[in-house]
């Protein structure tokens, strides 16, 4: 077998239907990229069997115990042989063969990170390309303003201040020099988090409109009590680190 171009880590939470039919979507449509999936468990749960007939290699993880967003990613990161390294969430689907696009996204050494265009399961854009939240942003989204999406979405690509977790590509070089993601976030705003630690470092955030994915997001965060806390937690961490401090201090120079 051809060594892999690109890694794929996705992690399941009880999620095996749905990672099922990604692994599909990768099968039928992404044949001329050498490709390797790890999968991790987080939770415990049977696994399909038409995961031995797919063709290309699927690295099993088992956690004895739950296991943070980017905990999980770092260590499937560990694990990774390819040259390049993508974070997929369960809740993507594909529709064409993105990773060629993204990967040659990639070639530019002041490149950090890249990302497909992300729609909705209606087709609709979603807000995945942002600028850097501030306290004062979150108030006017909790009291009605500040909606829309932060960048206009044209047919070129755009560098936006960070992208969206439930799809990212990285060189693999790259993903090291960071250190992967802050595992001190147990979940949201990892991504933020990265994204910003990149642009200290001189390295571009990218997300290419000219390939796309569908994400099927449930979100549990606006019915669930615990996601809240989590949300709101991991936002505090982020406005007090000095990743923010700095990132917001070279934008106001």
């Amino acid at each position: 077998m051809n060594q892999a171009e690109i890694t794929l880590s996705v992690v399941s939470h009880g999620q095996m239907a749905m990672i099922a039919a990604l692994l599909q979507d990768i099968a039928a449509n992404c044949q001329q990229t050498s490709l390797e999936v790890i999968l991790t468990l987080n939770v415990p749960e049977d696994l399909p069997a038409s995961l031995d007939q797919l063709p290309y290699p699927v690295l099993i993880l088992r956690n004895e115990s739950p296991l943070g967003f980017g905990e999980n990613h770092n260590r499937a990161f560990k694990h990774a042989k390819a040259p390049y390294f993508c974070v997929i969430n369960p809740d993507i689907r594909l529709a064409s063969n993105t990773f060629p696009c993204l990967m040659d996204g990639l070639q530019d050494p002041s490149c950090g990170v890249i990302a497909p265009l992300i729609v909705n399961g209606a087709g609709a854009m979603e807000d995945s390309a942002r600028k850097f939240p501030t306290p004062f942003k979150i108030l006017c989204k909790v009291f009605g303003g500040c909606r829309g999406q932060d960048y206009p979405i044209g047919s070129t690509s755009l560098e936006p201040d960070w992208v969206g977790g439930m799809f990212m590509v990285f060189r693999r070089d790259t993903y090291a020099l960071l250190g992967g993601f802050d595992q001190k976030f147990f979940l949201y705003y990892e991504d933020v988090d990265l994204c910003a630690r990149m642009r200290l470092k001189g390295l571009r955030v990218v997300m290419t409109p000219g390939v796309q994915a569908t994400h099927l997001a449930r979100r549990s965060s606006h019915n669930s009590a615990a996601y809240s806390f989590m949300h709101i937690r991991s936002m505090l961490r982020f406005f007090t680190s000095m990743v923010f401090v700095k990132v917001m201090w070279r934008r106001a120079r």
